[in-house]
């Protein structure tokens, strides 16, 4: 008989809950039960978890597996409770000290050969972690940026499992090279996150801001944004096409100020969510500014979708500019 646990974090929104994974070997006929309101995606972990263990080199333990995510009551989703179900199981088949994973938060899927995926909602996750007292996170490398940006937290970041198994047995660390494209950009997420669905196109940039400098006459238009700016008032630009509606409105988030280390956290914690955030910038420190296309779904402009929900263009745009062009 073996007894581990760890935990995970599970997403409600950009809200995060953290579970405590628990994993307990009996003797009898060899079966794999997860318990405590899983998803499709998350039951589908077993395969994975399983997988990723003897593709790992280490044997599965031929026993009677019961994995529970604690509280029962809270629904669980996606992939990212892959890496604590795999070391809670280790643990509890004597591979893993107990005690070593008791105090960590691991957040990771697992590919079928063993390597650590990225997963949405590192920020939040790992925010969440740090108000309920934990210290050590452990996500997945092309996240542990993102997930550094919570003071007080000491992140490791690996690139598979094997790699996870050699610290914590304090064993010589394998070098892992990381898999040819896995650091492109998912093209689905170039650009505004649809939740849900394929449709409803648009624009979310956090990082090239057009300056009022590029606009030529135009001067009460230019007093109204200043104003709206200044005052973070609503504004409503109405003339002919071709009047420079969409220019000015580009400029706006311009004119802002540069976020705040909360507000950049608030904002960077919503685009983590949506799968957004871009390589090599985790932090989102200028006002977003986003324009739906008119044709964009109620869901892409609300939120919502099936499982996790994705933010919409409304909180996209928290603390920036929500741009509604030929808004009816």
């Amino acid at each position: 008989m073996g007894f581990a646990r760890t935990c995970s974090v599970a997403l409600v929104g950009v809200e995060g809950v953290v579970v405590e994974v628990q994993a307990d070997l009996e003797p009898g006929l060899a079966a794999f039960t997860l318990v405590g309101l899983p998803d499709k995606s998350l039951s589908e972990s077993r395969d994975r978890v399983r997988a990723a263990i003897v593709n790992s080199g280490e044997t599965w333990p031929q026993k009677k597996l019961t994995v529970g995510l604690s509280p029962a009551s809270v629904p669980k989703s996606g992939s990212g409770f892959d890496l604590g179900v795999a070391c809670a199981v280790l643990a509890a088949n004597e591979r893993i000290a107990p005690p070593a994973i008791a105090d960590l938060v691991m957040i990771g899927e697992l590919g079928l050969d063993g390597r650590v995926r990225p997963v949405r909602g590192v920020l939040p996750a790992v925010l969440a972690a740090a108000d309920a007292g934990y210290r050590q996170v452990v996500v997945p490398e092309r996240t542990a940026a993102e997930a550094s940006l919570v003071p007080g937290v000491s992140v490791l970041g690996i690139r598979t499992l094997r790699q996870l198994i050699a610290i914590l047995n304090d064993e010589t660390v394998p070098e892992e090279t990381e898999n040819r494209g896995e650091g492109r950009p998912d093209p689905l997420l170039a650009g505004l996150a649809v939740p849900g669905a394929g449709i409803g196109t648009g624009v979310c940039d956090r990082q090239t801001l057009p300056d009022l400098a590029d606009v030529a006459g135009q001067h009460t238009a230019r007093r109204a944004l200043e104003i709206s700016a200044a005052g973070g008032h609503h504004l409503y630009l109405k003339g002919p096409p071709g009047a420079g509606k969409t220019m000015l409105a580009e400029r706006l988030a311009g004119l802002l100020p540069r976020l705040t280390a909360q507000e950049s956290l608030e904002v960077t914690a919503v685009h983590s969510v949506a799968g957004i955030l871009p390589p090599g910038k985790p932090l989102v420190d200028t006002p977003p500014y986003c324009a739906p296309h008119h044709s964009a779904t109620m869901p892409s402009i609300i939120g919502g979708g099936s499982g996790l929900p994705r933010p919409g263009a409304v909180s996209l745009a928290h603390r920036g500019v929500l741009f509604l062009d030929e808004a009816r």
